[in-house]
């Protein structure tokens, strides 16, 4: 690992910070981790992409007004599943950050579809992506990029300190629209205090099952244990 300074890791620290006061909502951590990730790593733009790779869908956080033209993105959308940093967020199962020229070499990627009908277009050379969710074909990064020099490895180690920070803060602002209906209602119960046998006897399901469901909501809302789960209900 490269020797951070301690600049380093105050900034970092005052990024989180103002990050977590922006808000609970993904705009508003979107647009935070947006304009404070450049202050800390020089990037050229910075976005925040969302992208479900079982429906194809993407959506774009950040992306500057007039950045990339309708043939821009259709020149991405073209090479999308073929990106070295999706296959190896999205395919590979990768969870830290990755620039491009880790996942091959530069003389490589330039030679290639991606970079010579969309980067090369848009004057870009270099990317870093910041995955803060990677589960179930969703891949959720923050991407920097810029042209000429490449992201050095104490900027990937700066990065890569920060990622798990990232996360949580984005996974607060995505509490419940990811559980299903029967996670929703053992949760619910769990807020109400009552016990996993309990549970079980109101909805007719074994406390095993219960304990399943409730395994499976812990990473969704960002949390280890019940009581913190309990405390996520509050509005629901």
């Amino acid at each position: 690992m490269r020797t951070l300074r301690e600049s380093d890791f105050r900034a970092g620290l005052d990024l989180l910070g103002g990050i977590a006061e922006a808000g609970n909502d993904t705009h508003s951590f979107a647009e935070a981790g947006v304009e404070r990730l450049p202050r800390l790593v020089a990037s050229e733009f910075t976005t925040l992409s969302v992208c479900d790779l079982v429906s194809g869908k993407r959506a774009v956080y950040g992306l500057p007004p007039g950045a990339l033209s309708a043939s821009d993105r259709a020149a991405f959308d073209r090479h999308f599943k073929a990106h070295p940093l999706v296959r190896f967020h999205g395919y590979d199962g990768g969870a830290a950050t990755q620039r491009i020229s880790d996942c091959l070499p530069l003389a490589e990627f330039r030679r290639g579809a991606l970079f010579n009908e969309y980067y090369r277009r848009i004057g870009i050379d270099h990317a870093i992506a910041v995955p803060v969710l990677v589960r179930d074909g969703l891949v959720v990064s923050f991407v920097l990029n810029r042209s000429r020099r490449d992201f050095s490895d104490r900027e990937r180690t700066l990065l890569e300190l920060l990622r798990p920070q990232l996360s949580r803060l984005y996974r607060r602002t995505q509490p419940l629209g990811r559980l299903t209906a029967r996670e929703s209602e053992v949760l619910r119960w769990i807020a109400r205090g009552k016990t996993d046998r309990q549970i079980g006897a109101i909805l007719d399901i074994s406390m095993r099952t219960v304990q399943k469901h409730l395994q499976n909501l812990y990473p969704k809302l960002g949390v280890e244990n019940r009581t913190a789960a309990a405390m996520r209900t509050r509005g629901i």
